[in-house]
């Protein structure tokens, strides 16, 4: 599996995907009592990966009219999702309030989701939905995001509330380039 999924890297495509569900259990941190006892304390994650299919990306995608949607795809793996990764925390912190609805699709494999994963969103303080894809065939799923996209990572495409195609760039994105399409965006919103 880890061959198709760096195949990603590669720009050939999605390749088999295996995306998971819940982020992780708590993580146990000790915490001292009174009686000097280090006492474990469950701390839930700062962001949870939930599982989905390519009907449930379908209607992830789909827009009614309202709100743009930001979809980034990613992979704790790929060095490029991991440098641009604290620059879409911050454009979906400083969006959200504007209507933009962020969304993040990893593309890690199962193993690092019990690890790696939750790890790699605590320390960049993701607060946007996180998926998983879980998809036999990557290809529809390619599609859906877009047409013309080969599945190389990273992946950002902006869609406007129509569902039409308003920015995209494969690789690591320019963050002036995507601010200034989203500041079109939401400002031709209000």
């Amino acid at each position: 599996m880890l061959r198709f999924v760096k195949t990603i890297a590669l720009g050939l495509g999605l390749g088999g995907l295996i995306l998971s569900g819940p982020a992780s259990a708590p993580s146990v941190h000790a915490q001292r009592s009174r009686t000097g006892i280090r006492k474990p304390r469950f701390v839930k994650p700062s962001a949870a990966v939930r599982v989905i299919t390519a009907n449930e990306l379908a209607a992830l995608l789909k827009r009614d009219g309202s709100r743009p949607l930001l979809v980034n795809l990613w992979a704790t793996w790929c060095d490029p999702c991991r440098e641009e990764f604290p620059d879409l925390v911050k454009i979906d912190s400083d969006f959200r309030a504007q209507g933009l609805e962020t969304i993040a699709i990893s593309l890690d494999e199962l193993t690092e989701l019990k690890t790696g994963v939750p790890s790699f969103l605590r320390q960049m303080k993701a607060r946007m939905p996180i998926y998983l894809l879980n998809v036999a065939d990557p290809e529809p799923s390619i599609k859906l995001v877009d047409p013309q996209w080969s599945g190389a990572l990273p992946g950002t495409v902006l869609y406007n509330g129509k569902g039409e195609i308003v920015f995209k760039h494969f690789g690591r994105f320019n963050t002036t380039e995507l601010r200034t399409a989203i500041e079109t965006l939401v400002g031709a919103r209000q």
